[in-house]
């Protein structure tokens, strides 16, 4: 096997424990707050375990950029193992947690030494031949994906068979062996003599310089979106769910099946969209990508039925299948040689960014405007996207042959 589809292999698995990982936890958190960590008050219950979910992403945010520059330096999989390792340790660590305190610092420290995801796709960019970009960034996209859809289900049918707390054992057990499986066979042809002589930018200059670049600046806000519009009614679902089934009978069932019906369908497209940028181009997939995903929100809004929302999802899952990859191998396109680490770091920020802001925006506006209006909120913001990249990438403009050379 070439050593680029071994890296891929390698880091899929990766990706899908990282995941998995970080969303086994939701269907026992507020569980594992009362009944392990002492808490009684349901009110109590729901503010800490918004908080203690939260924690993650916001330090994931502030130090995404950090170790992009660092891998840049030093490599990409010296911090890949950095990360895996990381928080092999610190998953174990939250299974001893005793207050809510200790569980919500630990999150926290884990999304501090985060950065496996990112590391990995800019490894993964920097190996891969250019003839296979799209079809691995499609591949790799799918182990994530993966991961966030069995990590709840997952994580569900564990604390009923062997209870909370070795769940988390489990999980960093799993971790540590995937970063011993990278360690020994994951390959990096990358030259520290060369990295040490280039000029590093701080962090603020390195944004700077990358957000000069206008394919770039789309690309970031096509990922802030995509998180934005998937985040913003997420909680609100199940309700919706309640309102359209009529009915209190397999509505836990249903429910699920809505809210992962769309990572099914993106868990399968990804890959096969990823393969078909390789033969019509990146940008062609990302812009009727965006388009279809704006659209596929627009049913959702005017659903009569649970089924009718659960084909809408399924199909806005196919279109977001094509948007992360294509972003991913547009990212390493416009990327200045040297930064690819930084970039991809940038992107991941943008992510967490919007896993933040989409639940709080849509929990605020939901009183105005309801669930059926933040299905219509996102087809507007993503056919602006849409706009925006259309004239970023796609329209023959002064920018479209900048690529490297910024």
């Amino acid at each position: 096997m070439e050593q680029w589809k071994k890296n891929l292999v390698v880091l899929w698995f990766g990706q899908f424990l990282v995941m998995a990982g970080m969303t086994m936890i939701i269907p026992f958190l507020s569980l594992y707050l009362q009944f392990d960590l002492g808490l009684s008050d349901t009110h109590e219950i729901g503010i800490w375990a918004g908080i203690i979910f939260a924690g993650n992403f916001v330090t994931s945010f502030i130090f995404q950029p950090i170790w992009g520059k660092m891998a840049d330096r030093y490599g990409r999989k010296m911090m890949l193992l950095r990360s895996g390792f990381g928080m092999s340790i610190v998953m174990v660590l939250m299974g001893f947690a005793t207050n809510p305190w200790h569980l919500l610092l630990l999150r926290m420290l884990n999304g501090t030494i985060s950065g496996f995801n990112p590391a990995s796709i800019a490894l993964i960019s920097a190996t891969t031949p250019k003839a296979k970009m799209g079809f691995a960034m499609g591949t790799i996209q799918s182990g994530g994906i993966a991961g966030t859809i069995l990590g709840p289900f997952i994580g569900g049918l564990l604390a009923d068979s062997i209870g909370f707390r070795p769940i988390f054992y489990l999980t960093g057990a799993l971790l540590f062996a995937a970063s011993l499986l990278a360690l020994f066979v994951v390959k990096e042809p990358f030259d520290r003599m060369k990295a040490a002589q280039r000029v590093q930018a701080s962090v603020i200059e390195g944004f700077r310089k990358l957000s000069g670049i206008p394919q770039l600046t789309a690309l970031f806000a096509v990922t802030f979106l995509i998180q934005f519009a998937m985040m913003s009614p997420m909680t609100l679902i199940p309700l919706y769910v309640q309102e359209l089934h009529g009915t209190t009978a397999n509505l836990a069932f249903f429910a699920g099946f809505v809210g992962s019906v769309t990572g099914l369908s993106n868990l399968v497209a990804s890959p096969l969209l990823g393969k078909l940028s390789d033969r019509v181009g990146a940008e062609r997939v990302l812009g009727v990508a965006l388009v279809g995903s704006s659209l596929a929100f627009i049913p959702q809004a005017l659903a009569g039925t649970v089924w009718q929302l659960l084909i809408a999802r399924f199909i806005l899952g196919i279109f977001l299948g094509g948007l992360i990859p294509a972003v991913n191998s547009l990212i390493r396109k416009y990327t200045p040689d040297g930064m690819e680490s930084r970039s991809y770091s940038f992107n991941t920020s943008t992510m967490s960014l919007g896993n933040m802001i989409g639940p709080i925006t849509g929990g605020a506006l939901s009183g105005w405007i309801g669930i059926q209006g933040l299905f219509l909120l996102s087809a507007v913001m993503l056919m602006i996207n849409a706009g925006w990249v259309y004239q970023s990438l796609l329209r023959k403009s002064p920018f479209s042959q900048q690529g490297k050379d910024n």
